[in-house]
């Protein structure tokens, strides 16, 4: 599906606000039980009558949203890239509505500066983006929210420290040193 009837769905589920949580997938998070805290702190400030939770459609790493958000009340959507179909990832089961953006990317900005399609529906569905960590692409899709005129927030959290060493490894590349994040540079002081 294209950009328009990504927001187009997700505006059709009836509630008057999105939503949507950004941060690690595949890298994970070093200490899941406070990430797990901190998504339930920021779903307190909704009322699930009125506010629909969205993330990425996985179930890894920041996925975790979405079992939270269904124990409190919470319709759920997703806007995933085509290319999880195609590599067979693993959706949530917790993710009611799951909207496929056509895409050759995983999303973020391609290299002419504009997002791919699959962020420019992420950040044109939302009205409030949170990020709980977050590499490149969570980092370009809050970035473009705070341009749009969105509510953004950020909340530090660090990547799966034995992931993102293991991933480093397999590229041939050194440790990382840091493991906050891209996101995490959009709102250092």
């Amino acid at each position: 599906m294209n950009v328009k009837a990504a927001v187009d769905g997700i505006r059709s589920k009836g509630r008057a606000r999105v939503v949507t949580f950004l941060g690690f997938s595949g890298a994970g998070y070093e200490d899941t039980a406070e990430a797990r805290k901190t998504l339930l702190a920021e779903l307190k400030n909704f009322d699930p009558s009125d506010t629909i939770v969205c993330s990425g459609a996985t179930a890894d790493g920041i996925g975790m949203v979405y079992s939270l958000a269904i124990q409190n009340g919470f319709r759920t959507a997703g806007i995933v890239s085509s290319v999880a179909r195609a590599k067979g990832v693993r959706f949530s089961p917790e993710c009611e509505s799951i909207f496929v953006v056509e895409d050759d990317t995983w999303g973020g900005k391609r290299a002419n500066g504009h997002l791919s399609s699959t962020s420019q529906a992420l950040v044109s569905a939302s009205d409030v983006m949170i990020g709980i960590g977050g590499g490149t692409i969570a980092r370009d899709e809050l970035e473009e929210g705070r341009k749009n005129g969105k509510t953004v927030r950020f909340c530090r959290a660090d990547m799966d420290h034995a992931r993102a060493e293991l991933s480093a490894a397999k590229a041939g590349g050194p440790s990382p040193r840091d493991f906050g994040g891209a996101a995490e540079t959009l709102f250092q002081d």
